[in-house]
């Protein structure tokens, strides 16, 4: 009940402020701003691009790998469900991957 009535409270605090925002006058259109990139903030943003990209698919190959682990030991204990592993363990792979 605490949870609804503070998600209520915010929510009416919200929208009322809403009508404040709306009746303000209109700001002059400023002219857009020109965004130098020299050669050096270029490189920089590729760079952290990539280290991005490099921790992305590193954590991915992380995961796949934890999955595999834990179906091998699934099907090393119960040799029986070793299909319904198989099928779980390649939609799980899928959903990684994708």
């Amino acid at each position: 009940m605490r949870k609804i009535l503070s998600a209520l409270l915010a929510s009416v605090a919200v929208l009322g402020l809403a009508g404040i925002a709306m009746a303000a006058e209109p700001a002059a259109a400023a002219a857009p701003a020109k965004v130098m990139l020299d050669s050096t903030s270029l490189g920089y943003a590729v760079m952290t691009a990539v280290i991005a990209m490099c921790i992305a698919a590193v954590g991915c190959g992380f995961a796949q790998g934890q999955g595999l682990k834990a179906a091998c030991e699934g099907i090393a204990r119960n040799p029986d469900a070793s299909q319904k592993v198989q099928v779980t363990l390649i939609l799980g792979l899928a959903f990684v991957e994708s």
